[in-house]
């Protein structure tokens, strides 16, 4: 099998779209779908689900979960200001909503609109470590991580149909063995790091932003602590998730926090809220 001229367009497909810039890291990444294309169909979506499920409104704590939404956009939109990137955040439309469900969860899609479950607040515990989550679940969509992994999931489409391509004269047992093992390694060797990566990359964003927002980074550790005792020790291997370990985190969360203190001195921020 001829695999160098699948490599090498694949190649070519990944230099060339690879030129959208992480604000936050200066990288650049993978961009085969635009944010003008992703935002709407993001928020229709959003818009669906809302429907579809227990919003909570009026209570202490969907009016913290909107407060707190608030200062980390806040948060961000002065970070990037000062960064040189004033305007990047022109197109987000910011909404925060609590919905009743005992799932252990609260994301950011695209765009700026977030939920959080009412299953995850008594491990937040308090309004840090509900900080702890809105920061990093709006870090993923600030550095574009959804826009990654869907170019990301067309690049490894795009390398399957080549595998196809490449191995249509051998026997159907063949073919599938060969796309078998272009599944399984590009998925350990390369979608699963590619998600631990944003992970880590969302947690580092999602602790500085906290810091701005006059929350304390210390605290974001704490909550993983709370997170890992929350799992009962049930993990996959680091090797085969999608997210670090507990440890992992823990480690690099403590770490973060006295820079993102440093970060948050240049903005004022000297005390932390309680």
């Amino acid at each position: 099998m001829k695999f160098q001229p699948i490599i090498v367009t694949i190649g070519a497909v990944l230099l060339f779209f690879s030129c959208a810039v992480n604000p936050f890291t200066g990288k650049k990444t993978m961009a085969l779908v635009s944010n003008d294309q992703l935002f709407p169909t993001a928020f229709a979506q959003y818009n669906q689900f809302l429907t579809e499920n227990n919003v909570v409104k009026g209570t202490k704590d969907s009016e913290m979960i909107t407060r707190v939404g608030q200062r980390i956009a806040v948060a961000a939109e002065r970070y990037l200001n000062a960064n040189g990137h004033q305007g990047y955040l022109k197109d987000y439309k910011w909404e925060y909503n609590l919905v009743k469900d005992e799932t252990v969860n609260a994301w950011c899609m695209p765009g700026g609109k977030i939920v959080f479950y009412t299953g995850i607040l008594p491990i937040a515990d308090n309004e840090t470590g509900v900080a702890a989550i809105m920061g990093h679940e709006v870090a993923h969509a600030l550095a574009n991580h959804g826009q990654q992994r869907m170019s990301a999931g067309m690049i490894q489409q795009f390398g399957g149909l080549g595998v196809s391509l490449a191995t249509g004269s051998q026997s159907s047992e063949e073919q599938a063995m060969w796309m078998q093992a272009y599944g399984a390694a590009t998925t350990v060797g390369g979608m699963l790091p590619f998600s631990r990566a944003h992970e880590t990359e969302a947690d580092k964003i999602g602790v500085y932003l906290m810091a701005i927002a006059g929350y304390n980074p210390d605290e974001a550790a704490e909550l993983w602590k709370r997170m890992k005792a929350n799992s009962g020790g049930q993990a996959p291997p680091e090797f085969l998730s999608t997210h670090p370990s507990n440890d992992t985190r823990i480690n690099n969360l403590k770490a973060l926090a006295p820079q993102a203190k440093v970060e948050a001195k240049k903005f004022g921020i000297t005390s932390w809220r309680q």
